[in-house]
């Protein structure tokens, strides 16, 4: 077996629940919110918080949202995501596997087929599928990736692909996707999933930086490095350029608040409310902070978001998928596997 073959990569994503049964749903939810860095409160109130108030109200409500969404082949989010698995097993002789930060198929089910496929193996290259920093995604994904390896003593070691939000690779496939969308006279708004400001605060490398300092995201600073909303802004900028937006045709919000903390704004839902208010009446969205279809996009987004427009006085309303197996973002991740350094932004 050759050198090359040595190597296997793992496309990493979020996760889904098994099944859109409210027990399924509860299980999946218990373990993504028990997790310390998606709810970072001590461990005795998160688990009263998640376990007691949390996931008993919530299962049953968020069971029906996935019934909205579920299709023959399960969850979108993971459906997906291994499609994108087989789209690149056709690009690359070296093994290719799936793993989940929560539910299945998991961490180690992945180092393990791999295992299986090239016992030989040498090096492992982790993708986590989040495109920006955050200690809620790309973060745990990864910690979650090195704790599994240690633990299970596996001979080969990991690699990492960075985050990506301002890869031309990246840029150009995600703007890509959006172009045959854009229509003249409609406004399109970038809805990224919201997080809490304290993570914000709490993955600033400075300790004094992030929303700390006026206009923080625009001035330079190590902390832009692991800082999701200044990630998120340069995303839209970079795409706005290579769709040549003009200004005012476009504008950023965040989504999928959890909670009462204070979390990223403007919120989308109330973007929805204002908008038609403000003369936007036809618009456009897009969901840059996911590269796979899943309920954020496909319920919240293209089904709760758009009653909530159209109910303001809104007159059209298109959701923009996201970049699912498009042919440009699986030969991204080619390029990013065979040669790592294309990856990389400095």
């Amino acid at each position: 077996m050759s050198d090359q073959i040595k190597r296997g990569i793992i496309l990493m994503n979020l996760g889904s629940p098994d099944s859109t049964s409210t027990k399924d749903v509860k299980k999946y939810l218990d373990e993504f919110l028990m997790d310390g860095r998606v709810i970072d409160s001590p461990y005795i109130i998160r688990s009263i918080l998640v376990k007691g108030i949390i996931t008993p109200f919530r299962a049953a409500k968020s069971a029906e949202a996935y019934s909205t969404i579920w299709t023959k082949d399960g969850s979108p989010l993971v459906h997906i995501t291994k499609q994108v698995k087989q789209e690149l097993q056709q690009l690359i002789a070296e093994p290719v596997e799936v793993a989940m930060r929560y539910g299945s198929p998991d961490m180690k089910s992945a180092y393990d087929k791999l295992m299986a496929k090239n016992p030989d193996l040498e090096e492992v290259v982790l993708l986590p599928l989040y495109p920006h920093y955050a200690m809620s995604s790309y973060e745990t994904a990864v910690v979650h990736a090195q704790d599994v390896h240690k633990k299970e003593k596996y001979p080969f070691k990991i690699s990492v692909i960075p985050p990506f939000y301002n890869n031309p690779d990246y840029i150009s496939a995600l703007s890509e996707s959006i172009a045959p969308h854009i229509q003249e006279g409609k406004h399109l708004l970038f809805s990224y999933h919201s997080i809490p400001e304290r993570h914000i605060k709490k993955s600033d490398v400075t300790g004094n930086h992030c929303l700390n300092v006026a206009g923080c995201c625009d001035k330079p600073s190590a902390a832009h490095a692991y800082c999701y909303r200044h990630q998120c802004y340069i995303t839209t900028k970079l795409v706005a350029e290579k769709l040549n937006l003009s200004e005012g045709s476009y504008s950023v919000a965040f989504q999928s608040k959890l909670g009462r903390s204070a979390w990223l704004t403007p919120a989308t839902t109330a973007r929805m409310e204002q908008m038609p208010k403000e003369g936007i009446k036809d618009l456009m969205v897009v969901c840059p902070s996911f590269v796979s279809d899943c309920l954020e996009t496909l319920e919240e987004v293209a089904i709760r978001e758009k009653e909530n427009f159209m109910e303001a006085g809104g007159v059209s309303y298109d959701f923009i998928p996201c970049m699912n197996t498009q042919a440009s973002w699986v030969a991204t991740i080619k390029k990013w596997f065979l040669d790592p350094k294309h990856a990389v932004i400095a």
